[in-house]
């Protein structure tokens, strides 16, 4: 009797087993379906994305064919498409038409932006990670730095038309569309600085403390050095995104088209930027005008990737170097 029971008991328990891992195996398959639905679903987000990048890349491309010159970059805008054509360059007798002014308007405006943007994101970032002590206040302008990098750009176009254009009367200058874009990017710069600055580990800055070094000397020979591929990478991303804005220097009065570039000795002269120039000539009935704006467009591009891979070599170079 004992001896049946015991195998009674065995055949229930090894039948409970088997039911068990069954169990176990259709939830192990159904996770797995499920995860192979999800990443089935990113990967056709990720293809939506490239794709419709790639067909916009292309589509600039063919229309900017042959309207990219040497000449396109280094004359003044004209009012006539024929003008930007390259197959009348030689029988034009105003000379060929170009992004010139635009072009060096935007590099002096990325210029005067970048130099404000690094000392007042990075300054503000330093002082509140690590200077700054936890407070409700200091929470308080955490917060409110993080949804500032959400507003809408032309939200910061209106406040610069109301505090530097009006307000300080600086006009439709270089300074203050310069100024304008430093509030556009000035939180994603704090924000992006402070992660920079968080992510370098404690013990190096006891290392320091021990050595007899005092704050700043820590800050400055130990904690910068470790953050800056994270805050320079930060810092050009974000000038990548203010060089092709457009609503913020709209508002401030921007030019439209200009026949000579700003001096960058002179910020208070009036400028006008490639993404202006690009919208007045797509704005232009003719159709030739579409291949200028199209060729505007490549060139524009063309300094964004740059600016990207300059963030990238950077990087790269103090990683090694750390």
């Amino acid at each position: 009797m004992s001896a049946k029971t015991g195998s009674e008991t065995g055949t229930s328990t090894g039948s409970g087993d088997t039911n068990t891992t069954g169990f176990g195996g259709e939830a192990l398959r159904r996770k797995r379906l499920l995860g192979k639905v999800f990443l089935g679903a990113c990967f056709a987000a990720t293809m939506v994305g490239i794709v419709a990048l790639i067909a916009l890349l292309v589509d600039v491309t063919v229309e900017a064919w042959g309207w990219v010159t040497w000449e396109f970059l280094t004359y003044p805008p004209s009012r006539f498409a024929e003008n930007y054509n390259p197959a009348n360059y030689g029988s034009l007798d105003t000379g060929p038409g170009g992004i010139y002014p635009a072009l060096i308007g935007s590099i002096y405006l990325i210029v005067l932006t970048a130099v404000f943007t690094l000392f007042l994101g990075v300054g503000s970032a330093i002082y509140l990670e690590e200077y700054a002590s936890e407070s409700r206040l200091t929470q308080f302008i955490e917060a409110n730095i993080a949804n500032l990098a959400g507003v809408p750009s032309i939200v910061y176009g209106l406040l610069g038309l109301a505090m530097f254009v009006r307000a300080l009367q600086t006009g439709s200058s270089l300074l203050a569309g310069a100024l304008t874009l430093t509030l556009l990017i000035l939180p994603i710069v704090i924000v992006s600085s402070q992660e920079a600055l968080r992510a370098v580990p404690d013990s190096m800055r006891r290392a320091s403390y021990g050595a007899g070094a005092t704050k700043w000397q820590t800050i400055r020979n130990v904690v910068l050095p470790e953050a800056i591929p994270g805050i320079m990478t930060g810092i050009i991303l974000s000038l990548s995104r203010a060089i092709g804005e457009t609503a913020p220097i709209l508002m401030i009065g921007a030019a439209t088209s200009m026949f000579a570039p700003p001096r960058l000795t002179q910020p208070t002269d009036a400028f006008s930027a490639m993404p202006m120039q690009i919208f007045d000539w797509a704005a232009q009935p003719q159709g030739d005008f579409q291949h200028v704006a199209a060729a505007g467009i490549v060139v524009l591009l063309t300094i964004l990737l740059l600016m990207n891979a300059t963030a990238i070599v950077i990087r790269n170079k103090f990683e090694r170097r750390g």
